[in-house]
């Protein structure tokens, strides 16, 4: 009776680890993806300025000549 009771407790005990661990990395997930969402959005605002800085010098060019 001992044995199917240990196992029945290190079953249990297993699940809650994993249970722990999926807690642990869907938290570590969201926080990826919001360090992500950041990044794309600065991205983003770097090509705008980029676009911007190339039309500006386009146009001094131009005027150059």
């Amino acid at each position: 009776m001992l044995w199917p009771m240990l196992a029945i407790v290190l079953g249990f005990l297993g699940f809650a680890v994993l249970a722990v661990l999926a807690v642990r990395v869907f938290v570590e997930v969201r926080r990826l993806s919001g360090q992500v969402a950041e990044a794309s959005r600065r991205i983003a605002d770097a090509s705008g300025d980029l676009e911007r800085a190339t039309v500006d010098l386009a146009r001094a060019g131009r005027g150059g000549h």
